[in-house]
Formats: C-alpha cells, sequence, structure tokens
C-alpha cells in the first residue's frame, strides 16, 4: 500500500515539475514580450518570444526527462549486478 502511495506521489510531483518547467519559460518570455512591444510600438515581437518560451520549456522537460531515464537505467545496471 504504501510503495503504491509512493508511485502516485512521485507521478504527481513528476506532472506538477513538468508543467512548471514548460509554463514559468512562456510565461515570462510572453511577458517579456509584451513589454518590449509596448514601449517600442512593436506588437507582433509577442509571438516569437512566446515560441522561444516554449522552446525554452521543451529544452527544460527534455533535460529533466534525460536524468530520470538515466538513474532508472542506473538502478537497473546496480540490481543486474547483484
Amino acid at each position: 500500500m504504501k510503495k503504491d502511495r509512493r508511485k502516485v506521489q512521485s507521478a504527481l510531483i513528476m506532472v506538477y515539475e513538468f508543467s512548471i518547467n514548460m509554463l514559468v519559460p512562456i510565461i515570462m518570455c510572453t511577458l517579456v514580450g509584451v513589454w518590449i512591444g509596448r514601449k517600442w510600438d512593436i506588437n507582433w515581437i509577442v509571438i516569437p518570444f512566446f515560441f522561444i518560451g516554449a522552446l525554452a520549456g521543451y529544452n527544460n522537460i527534455y533535460k529533466t526527462v534525460r536524468k530520470i531515464i538515466g538513474k532508472k537505467k542506473d538502478s537497473q545496471k546496480e540490481e543486474e549486478q547483484k
């Protein structure tokens, strides 16, 4: 029962981490784009900044997944050696 709860908690934490890793760069880049657009009267600049934020969020998630996969492979190697 406790193992099931740990797995569920771990999965929820991972979902929250992914959402934060994706949303924060998008929101921050969009806000910077809005600020620049209002300052220099080029409102279309928000669109490229949004996509830059999306790419940064994707990069964050990709790095996180690589870490998780690496940890799982390491733990599997340790179990095989025992």
